[in-house]
């Protein structure tokens, strides 16, 4: 959308995603996280396991609105905006995954990463989305979950849902190689690989589905039909459940439609909130984050890992300790002890990079990706 037409209640959505993003992902201590700052262990899922399906969720009712000018259909001009921006996306993420070691040994080094599962997604649910019929697109979706819980079920071990046994790793192994995924789960298994990547387009076009729904966007009758469409499949991804463990590791479809789900009530609050109701003034504490979200996401990773890798501080024995951990110790955790020095850390985090987001925005300076 233009900056004239901006969705206020889509950067709203999509600024609340990246501050909790950079939350959870900069604490000052990560022996002192409060827990519903922590991923679930394995199955389950807590606040900040929903920051991940939201952005691709509202990436999605993105995806509506941007895909309206090629009349939502597949041609050469949409076809290199969609690879464009699939390529630019993996890259950035690669170069993430590399920063600041460059000229580190590459034989271990990472593929896959969080914007690497976004520009996969991305890609797939936009192929998806211009190739079909919107009516075909719920059963599209039904029929990737499904198709992907059989991978687990069949392909796994006997514990198909299990760190250890289940069949995504076999599948990245052989695609990416076992030296070229994330370990820290203490094993060769990567949480934002290639299989995963499939359901995680559902949750993209879940966000699609709720864009043809907020055509409507200032009517009653849209903030009540998406608020149903919410309430539907999260009660659906949460009976699955039962079945298929909610799982954000495996991207399961229980995982998928409960997190669109609540993903589709918190959009319908917001659109009965700031376009119903009016209620905009404290609209900017988000918004500002929204208008350039992979932008500041991206400056907040660089500037943690230089924070962390690059500046060497000498401590009171003078040992040197990381810039990160100086200022934990020596600033926040004598503010207000471990746990909330910790959390006062990525506070002050947020702030910065909102201040940041804030200028760009005094500027009119909005970085698409």
């Amino acid at each position: 959308m233009g900056q004239t037409n901006r969705y206020l209640a889509l950067d709203v959505f999509r600024g609340m995603t990246i501050a909790l993003m950079i939350l959870v992902n900069t604490p000052g201590s990560s022996q002192h996280v409060y827990s519903v700052l922590q991923h679930a262990r394995w199955h389950g899922c807590t606040l900040t396991d929903l920051v991940f399906p939201f952005f691709l969720f509202v990436m999605g009712v993105s995806l509506y609105f941007s895909t309206g000018k090629y009349q939502n259909h597949l041609d050469k001009e949409s076809l290199l905006r969609v690879g464009h921006r699939t390529i630019l996306i993996f890259a950035l993420g690669l170069f993430l995954n590399s920063y600041p070691q460059w000229m580190t040994d590459y034989s271990h080094f990472r593929i896959m990463g969080v914007l690497q599962r976004i520009a996969l997604a991305y890609a797939v649910a936009a192929l998806i989305v211009l190739n079909a019929k919107q009516q075909w697109l719920p059963g599209i979706g039904a029929s990737i979950l499904i198709a992907y819980w059989g991978i687990l079920y069949f392909f796994g071990d006997p514990s198909p849902y299990s760190l250890q046994g289940n069949a995504t790793i076999a599948f990245d192994r052989a695609i990416l190689g076992e030296n070229h995924l994330y370990r820290g789960f203490g094993i060769p298994f990567d949480p934002e690989g290639i299989l995963g990547s499939l359901p995680a387009a559902v949750t993209v076009i879940a966000g699609y589905l709720a864009g043809i729904i907020t055509r409507e966007n200032r009517t009653d009758h849209a903030v009540i039909r998406l608020a149903g469409y919410g309430a539907s499949i999260a009660i659906a991804g949460y009976l699955w459940g039962f079945v298929l463990p909610v799982n954000k590791p495996l991207w399961t479809g229980s995982y998928v439609l409960y997190t669109a789900g609540l993903a589709a009530l918190l959009f319908a609050l917001l659109i009965y909130i700031t376009d119903l109701k009016a209620y905009k003034k404290w609209t900017p504490l988000f918004s500002v984050f929204g208008m350039n979200p992979l932008l500041l996401f991206i400056l907040s990773v660089v500037w943690a890992k230089t924070l962390r890798l690059l500046i060497q501080i000498p401590d009171d024995n003078g040992q040197m300790i990381s810039g990160s951990i100086w200022l934990y110790q020596h600033v926040f955790e004598p503010l207000a002890g471990p746990m909330n020095g910790s959390l006062l850390f990525a506070l002050a985090h947020v702030i910065l990079f909102w201040l940041i987001g804030y200028v760009l925005y005094r500027k009119a300076i909005y970085v698409k990706v």
